[in-house]
């Protein structure tokens, strides 16, 4: 059983504790308003992107001349899995969420006999992959020094892809990132982003007429293709800064919840063996009273 000593430090050491949770979850809560604001802000921009691109890609669909980031290689033997990752923890099973679906992906297709690949965009997903994919991991980014995202963080991740496609270094690549719900639910998700896929909806019409682009198509696509790669790595980014706030605070409100009911059994413990021993010794005292 634990002296009185032992008990009054760890109440202050569990005391102290929770006032760093605390502080750790109003600065989550606080970062939190302006990478929320960021992320939503980019989803409109990100989205009608993909709805240009959809129309042009089911115009031109079939053709000999359109481009590989579009048609991509004809192959699928080669994946290259893009894991964003944050660079800290204390954040709940945000981190551990996107790479377990990661991972999925990974062994699912080697199981089918595909060679896979990784990037890592994130000290925390490079941590946990290295243990089984180290040999496969083909490069980590690290953004532990960048304060506020910008597109000019996406875009030399999105050349690097480019880069390594144009070279044949992979067949298709998935993005992993974590989707932002609400301050309680972030979604890992997985998107294909070479070759593209674009979600089923019908051609952009006016009075029964297929809108007509100027310049060509394959002037269009050959500015937007390598634009909207960068787009979505910057979308990506975006809602993983909010989803890992969003998780940080949580995890931090209830690691300061569960500080607080320690403190609560450790002081009614503390109490109780301090009433033990001042009963204990009225008892010895008494005693040795009579005894006289």
């Amino acid at each position: 059983m634990p002296s009185l000593k032992d008990l009054r430090n760890r109440i202050a050491s569990t005391k102290a504790t929770q006032k760093i949770t605390k502080a750790m979850q109003m600065v989550a809560a606080s970062k939190l308003r302006r990478a929320q604001a960021a992320a939503e802000a980019a989803r409109p921009y990100a989205q009608h992107m993909d709805k240009v691109l959809g129309n042009i890609a089911r115009s031109i669909a079939g053709l000999a001349w359109a481009p590989k980031l579009l048609a991509g290689t004809g192959r699928q033997q080669v994946h290259l899995l893009v894991v964003c990752t944050a660079e800290r923890g204390l954040c709940g099973p945000f981190n551990s969420a996107i790479v377990r679906l990661a991972r999925e992906r990974a062994n699912a297709l080697i199981g089918e006999g595909k060679e896979v690949k990784f990037l890592c965009v994130g000290r925390k997903g490079f941590d946990q992959l290295r243990r089984q994919y180290g040999k496969q991991i083909l490069e980590t980014v690290d953004l532990r020094t960048v304060r506020a995202l910008k597109f000019e963080h996406a875009q030399p991740i999105a050349e690097k892809l480019t880069r390594l496609f144009a070279q044949e270094a992979f067949d298709v690549c998935t993005l992993f990132f974590s989707r932002f719900k609400s301050v309680i639910a972030q979604i890992p998700t997985a998107q294909q982003i070479i070759p593209p896929i674009f979600p089923a909806q019908e051609p952009d019409t006016a009075n029964g007429a297929v809108y007509e682009y100027e310049p060509d198509e394959d002037e269009i696509l050959a500015e937007l293709l390598p634009r909207n790669i960068s787009v979505q790595i910057f979308r990506a980014l975006l809602e993983n800064s909010a989803s890992f706030y969003g998780a940080q605070m949580t995890a931090m409100d209830n690691a300061t919840r569960n500080a607080g009911d320690m403190i609560s059994a450790m002081t009614l413990q503390y109490n109780r063996s301090r009433q033990a021993q001042i009963t204990k010794e009225l008892i010895e005292i008494i005693s040795g009273a009579e005894a006289l």
